[in-house]
């Protein structure tokens, strides 16, 4: 039996699952809000073109309006300035789509601790407890934060929402072989990391290190420690620098 043939297989007879890690994507899906003078992106919204009506009998459809970094979406390496010469979305390659994924979960500390940051010691203590990252992969990081994603100020929280230190953020930029970080918050950026040095950190660090982000994940809680492997397909906006995306984890059941 091929390879192919076989995971097709293995995904229809449920010996794999499909998780879907994405959030809904409509008017309400929460959206980041920069201070002024810094410009935000818009709200999602559908503009209808027809629905079967005299605009066009026997078909519905609409336009879209949203911004590329809205709902669940991907961060190619020119979305941040350190990684301005890096890829745009229309050009990660599609192999680095397709990757292994750890989850390291601190939903549990988060939930004490709005603010909480992962550390670097965090990290190796995991990879002592579960091997190392995986070369070309995803670090997952789960915070609980997803239950929050249903009200816009719940999941802002005021700007207090848990993510990676500064030195965290570099140390996974420089010392690590993943491909990308996701998370489950707002943006890969801790709430207060407006008042980071660097700003932003995840940003700053991991983009313009050619790596990628995932914002606004779900369902991770549904996902092995490690195993899983992640489809996450933007669509390729010639000169975009992020698009919202589909992710999908394969889980052996």
């Amino acid at each position: 039996m091929s390879v192919l043939k076989s995971l097709v297989d293995s995904v229809r007879g449920g010996a794999i699952e499909v998780v879907d890690l994405t959030a809904p994507l409509s008017s309400d899906t929460p959206i980041l809000q920069l201070p002024e003078p810094f410009s935000n992106t818009i709200r999602f919204s559908l503009e209808e073109i027809s629905r079967y009506d005299d605009r066009g009998p026997a078909w519905y459809w609409n336009d879209i309006h949203t911004g590329e970094h809205s709902g669940t979406h991907f961060d190619a390496p020119v979305h941040w300035i350190t990684g301005r010469d890096g890829e745009d979305v229309s050009q990660v390659p599609p192999r680095n789509l397709i990757a292994p994924a750890v989850v390291l979960d601190f939903a549990d500390e988060a939930a004490k601790d709005h603010d909480f940051l992962l550390r670097i010691d965090h990290v190796k203590e995991w990879e002592r407890a579960n091997g190392p990252l995986p070369d070309g992969g995803w670090l997952l990081y789960r915070t609980g934060w997803d239950t929050r994603s249903g009200d816009q100020d719940d999941f802002l929280n005021g700007s207090h929402t848990p993510g990676i230190s500064v030195e965290c953020a570099e140390w996974l930029a420089a010392e690590t072989p993943i491909a990308g970080l996701g998370v489950e918050t707002v943006g890969t950026d801790a709430g207060a990391a407006h008042s980071f040095t660097p700003p932003f950190p995840c940003h700053s660090f991991l983009l313009g290190a050619g790596k990628y982000g995932l914002t606004q994940l779900r369902n991770l809680d549904r996902l092995p420690v490690t195993g899983a492997v992640v489809l996450a397909p933007p669509l390729p906006i010639v000169g975009g620098s992020g698009s919202p995306v589909r992710v999908l984890a394969l889980v052996e059941r």
